[in-house]
């Protein structure tokens, strides 16, 4: 059963997008129609905002992993050479 609604959950995630997406830009046409770009501007940072975070977190997660395995390294080496 719970296969059944992932699958289901997944597969109606996208209309649900093109639904957001259809309405967003019937808006911001009507604005910048009528003279005003001030909310096609805080859409376009918007989404350029959601389009970055998760490049920045997934580097973030890398720099601390390579920077933790390389203490450890240097940390058991030194331990090696004490024995």
């Amino acid at each position: 059963m719970k296969k059944v609604l992932v699958f289901a959950s997944f597969l109606f995630v996208p209309l649900i997008n093109w639904a957001q997406c259809a309405m967003c830009r019937t808006q911001i046409k009507n604005n910048v129609s009528a003279g005003e770009t001030s909310m096609a501007e805080g859409l376009n940072n918007g989404i350029m905002f959601l389009f970055f975070t998760p490049y920045i977190v997934v580097f973030v997660l890398i720099f601390l992993w390579y920077r933790n395995s390389k203490t450890t390294k240097s940390v058991s080496l030194i331990e090696r050479f004490k024995s």
